[in-house]
């Protein structure tokens, strides 16, 4: 048998000392794989933006958070999924961080 650090089970990552810290590496790029797939429809200013919070929510969203019930989370993971979340909304509204735009205004307009 072959000692290993790190097993993916039914796709959620497992790791010997038992923290989410790969799990939540290996949702986020989950997240971002079906982010790129979908960057067509969800920076077309012709899509409404009722659509294109419809179609995050259902596809990119849910595909990086799923299974995170199960996780021991730390205050690490979290910032590291808001943060990529916000890195992703900041693409899909074509805003910089030159822009200086901050992500509270970002997260009350983003839907609307």
């Amino acid at each position: 048998m072959e000692l290993v650090d790190k097993l993916c089970y039914l796709g959620d990552m497992l790791s010997v000392d038992g923290d989410a810290d790969a799990d939540v590496e290996a949702r986020i790029q989950i997240g971002w794989n079906k982010f790129r797939q979908l960057v067509p429809l969800l920076t077309n200013k012709d899509v409404s933006l009722i659509m294109t919070k419809r179609l995050y929510s259902s596809c990119v969203r849910s595909s990086m958070l799923h299974g995170s019930e199960t996780w021991p989370v730390r205050k690490e993971n979290v910032v590291a999924v808001q943060r990529a979340e916000m890195r992703m909304v900041r693409w899909m509204r074509g805003v910089k961080l030159k822009d200086r735009l901050p992500s509270k205004e970002l997260r009350e307009t983003r839907y609307r």
